[in-house]
């Protein structure tokens, strides 16, 4: 294991996170290579000599140094934002891997995935079709397209990561997909190459998996029909993690399923995020306070839903285990700084932890970094990945200088006639 406790201290791989802490103080988010590089793997290997590719979700953690390690074992990149495609090509990564997804693509970002020779955009409704048909064409080139399917299927996970569902914004509904794929088909700006779902995030159950991707391979079917040679099923990512009590299946059980269901002839294609980098990382805080109420114990640490927002926002589930174990257990809800009621990071938990302890918050190497803000002013944490018994800074710690270095205050003559 590479989160493992050692002589009663926690380690990642060969290095006490304690010395993490000490060294680069707290919060801040590590990394471990070894199950970035385990799971990608996992994939690759359950594939065997399936083709296949597999885009690795850019989404879930950007960091350039995790981007690195998986272009360097020839992983391929799902992106959602032109932002997303730089960080890919900061990092190294083949850029005529890349698949763009996401509802909101502007003529901008369209221009510049096409200057990159992207592999394919991942259409997500008529109005997209258009304007991409109409962007290749001033030109001069072909936007190879696969038409994003809505097939209805409730994933059973939080609506907030559910995608699938005709009350989502995601994809085109069933009922028009046929007459999209028609409307692409002829279009000279337009190379229809596949068929894509995707039903959501952190899906702890084959059954709606297979039921999506066998609702899409029936859509491949029917492009061939009518002429359209669809080379590719893209069925999205998902693959949940265990957190907390989840139970999901493992990579081998989820690409077996895949691969039983889609008819051989297609190159199958996944989005991976949350199922290679979610368990690599972990977030490292300070206990600063402890504090009773009449009705409550709260343990008050250096971390916040600034660094962390998925319990606040989905009611997500992180295990806190203490870097050093020793403090018997009380039951407490362990909150942040910040000023919103919202802030907490774990409830009702029995934890052994007091005043200057450090902790480790589990499993937060997917969507941890990625959606941290810098409400209050609190600049972002430093993030750190460990390789063996190498420690390497993969981002430095922001400064608060650093949070307003792009604002301006008013020249002079607006602050002297604010003053007449």
């Amino acid at each position: 294991m590479s989160f493992a406790y050692k002589e009663g201290r926690l380690h990642v791989e060969e290095v006490e996170l304690s010395a993490i802490a000490q060294a680069h103080g707290t919060p801040c988010y590590v990394y471990s290579r070894s199950v970035i590089e385990t799971n990608f793997r996992a994939y690759r290997d359950a594939f065997g000599d399936r083709q296949h590719r597999i885009c690795y979700a850019v989404k879930a953690n950007g960091n350039l140094a995790v981007l690195d390690i998986l272009a360097q074992l020839g992983s391929a990149f799902d992106i959602v934002s032109v932002g997303e495609l730089a960080r890919v090509r900061a990092a190294g990564g083949n850029l005529r891997t890349v698949t763009f997804a996401g509802v909101g693509k502007t003529r901008f970002e369209m221009e510049q995935a096409l200057a990159a020779r992207i592999a394919c955009f991942n259409v997500e409704s008529i109005e997209e079709l258009d304007l991409l048909a109409d962007v290749a064409e001033s030109l001069g080139t072909q936007a190879p397209i696969a038409i994003r399917v809505n097939p209805d299927v409730d994933p059973k996970t939080h609506p907030y990561i559910a995608t699938g569902l005709n009350e989502n914004k995601f994809g085109v509904p069933m009922e028009q997909a046929r007459e999209v794929y028609r409307r692409a088909a002829s279009r000279k700006g337009l190379n229809v190459v596949g068929v894509a779902c995707h039903i959501g995030s952190q899906l702890t159950t084959i059954e709606p998996i297979v039921d999506a991707a066998s609702r899409a391979m029936a859509w491949g079917d029917g492009c061939y029909a009518q002429g359209i040679d669809v080379e590719h099923i893209d069925i999205g990512g998902g693959l949940g993690i265990a957190y907390g009590s989840d139970n999901p299946p493992t990579i081998e059980k989820y690409v077996g399923a895949i691969c039983d269901a889609l008819d051989p002839h297609y190159e199958i294609i996944i989005e991976p995020g949350r199922s290679i980098v979610g368990a690599a990382g972990v977030l490292v805080s300070r206990v600063v306070y402890m504090k009773q109420t009449p009705t409550k114990l709260f343990a008050i640490c250096d971390a916040a839903m600034t660094e962390l927002i998925r319990p606040a926002l989905y009611q997500a589930h992180h295990d806190v285990l203490p870097l050093c174990s020793g403090v018997k257990r009380q039951k407490m809800d362990l909150v942040g700084p910040v000023c919103e009621t919202a802030d907490f990071l774990a409830r009702d938990r029995d934890l052994g932890v007091t005043s200057g302890d450090l902790i480790s918050l589990m499993d937060c190497g997917a969507y941890g970094f990625v959606m941290s803000s810098s409400y209050n002013a609190r600049p972002r944490a430093a993030e750190i990945l460990v390789d063996g018994s190498e420690v390497h800074i993969a981002r430095q710690r922001e400064t608060a200088e650093q949070l307003f270095a792009d604002e301006f205050r008013l020249p002079a003559s607006a602050m002297r006639k604010l003053g007449a």
